[in-house]
């Protein structure tokens, strides 16, 4: 191959001076340029998706936009010329964003769950699922979590906090495979499950249910995993669904044995244990227990804050706050300080790519500009904020910056290898299905860069702006 050869990108960048997933293709040479390597022969994990969640608030949301602008929105997040939302989430009973609390097995001391129904699920999280599916080419993959079991099955017969009864364990696991059944036959196919949200609880503010890890393998091992197994339920099972911080341990005993992993498909994991910490060690730690399994971010917004209305600059801006600002035990306050929303999307997502993460879900893609509806008021930031009232969307920095990840690293994708003579800027590279390669860097600098990118005996000289996350394409396949 001749040296000279230049090597062709088509580069997107979305910055704080307003540029917005916009192809940028005018770069000037550079003597000292930031030297980034492509290694394609380098491979790690294979990528199963991006997305955002499909919650009552949301959905409630949409039915109250007129009929252009939810179009919009459903077109903004699936659509071909949209983020291309490839792996989403939805909460199985309600979750603190839904407008109330409610189960789809209300009926105290049933059993067989005779009188299990989703009704409540088909005035809005249905047909927004439904929506989603029209205008998405390659289809998207549901996960399905938890919040709660219904009080009746609970020790404490609430909603919030309580661990499920013994005698419920194989009513708990038919609600399960009741629930795949029932969105089967509104034509949604249920990709996996998470046993339950957050297991480690939310110190009893809305729904939640408490496992320890031992008690999730137990109830997987020998109820849930049998259960949806006799059925003929294809469907994945990931453990935990919390923070990081207590990764090692939960992966410890799921992945103990081969009897305990036998239906554990992998492992999900939440963003709230820090608003700038990655936990790489941990993440490390829980691919090398169990290398062939899923590892999946299932969780992550801007939480503790309501959403700024129309104001770019306050996402680039380290003004945001989350629950451990003012919650977090002394010891951990070093772990919440203030941050730009941008900032900690973009360093998250890369860092766990980096370290094996193979999914990526975001909470909530659509809510008002109080930060709900939340029946508890646990008020939080999505990509996209609406107000009804007067029919208007606002796509905030957040949407673009998940979509330089969502729209052009493909399901099926292998993450690469790639070396940097910058340590200020992050960097993940990813090939696709059909050969092109995706490079995503984050450049949270101050000031421009400029970036020398080699793959081979190729190479160009391109810029990234101060404050800046760009995508660069290469080899890109135009069918």
């Amino acid at each position: 191959m001749d040296k000279e050869e230049k090597l062709q990108v088509t580069v997107y960048e979305t910055n704080a001076n307003g540029k917005k997933l916009e192809k940028t293709t005018e770069f000037s040479n550079a003597d000292n340029a930031i030297q980034l390597t492509v290694l394609p022969n380098e491979e790690y994990q294979k990528i199963t998706g991006f997305g955002g969640s499909f919650t009552e608030s949301s959905a409630h949301l949409l039915n109250q936009l007129g009929k252009e602008n939810r179009q919009e929105i459903i077109e903004a997040y699936f659509g071909e010329n949209g983020a291309k939302y490839s792996l989403t989430r939805t909460h199985m009973n309600s979750c603190d964003f839904s407008l109330t609390n409610y189960s789809y097995a209300p009926v105290e001391g049933d059993l067989e769950l005779e009188h299990f129904s989703i009704a409540e699920d088909k005035d809005d999280i249905i047909p927004m699922i439904k929506d989603a599916m029209k205008v998405s080419k390659e289809g998207f993959k549901i996960l399905s979590s938890p919040w709660t079991a219904p009080p009746w099955m609970k020790d404490n017969k609430d909603w919030r906090g309580g661990k499920l009864l013994p005698e419920y364990n194989d009513t708990w696991a038919l609600f399960f495979s009741k629930y795949i059944e029932a969105y089967k036959n509104e034509g949604i196919d249920i990709w996996g499950f998470t046993v339950e949200n957050e297991p480690l609880g939310n110190d009893n503010n809305w729904e939640s249910m408490h496992f320890t890890a031992q008690e999730m393998t137990q109830f997987v091992q020998n109820h849930l995993g049998p259960k949806l197994e006799s059925e003929g339920h294809k469907v994945k099972i990931l453990g935990y669904d919390q923070n990081r911080e207590h990764l090692n341990e939960w992966v410890d005993t799921m992945f103990a044995s081969e009897n305990t992993s036998k239906y554990f498909d992998g492992t999900a994991i939440h963003w709230y244990a820090s608003t700038y910490e990655v936990f790489p060690e941990a993440l490390q730690y829980a691919h090398e227990k169990a290398p062939n399994k899923h590892l999946i971010q299932t969780e992550a917004c801007v939480d503790a804050e309501v959403p700024k209305w129309k104001d770019d600059a306050w996402y680039w801006q380290k003004e945001a706050t989350d629950w451990g600002w003012d919650w977090a035990p002394e010891k951990d306050k070093h772990l919440h300080p203030k941050y730009a929303p941008v900032n900690r999307y973009a360093r998250d997502i890369i860092g766990c790519l980096n370290n094996w993460v193979d999914g990526w879900i975001d909470w909530n893609m659509v809510l008002d500009k109080q930060g709900g509806p939340n029946w508890f008021k646990n008020w939080c930031v999505a990509p996209v904020i609406v107000d009804p009232e007067n029919d208007e969307v606002y796509f905030t920095p957040i949407y673009y910056t998940m979509s330089h990840f969502s729209k052009f690293i493909r399901p099926g994708a292998t993450r690469i290898g790639l070396t940097m003579t910058d340590d200020l800027i992050m960097a993940t590279a990813c090939k696709n299905p059909d050969g092109s390669i995706a490079v995503v860097i984050f450049n949270q600098d101050e000031e421009k860069k400029d970036l020398s990118i080699s793959l081979g005996e190729r190479n160009t000289t391109i810029q990234i702006d101060a404050k800046a996350i760009q995508t660069i394409i290469i080899n890109e396949v135009t069918k």
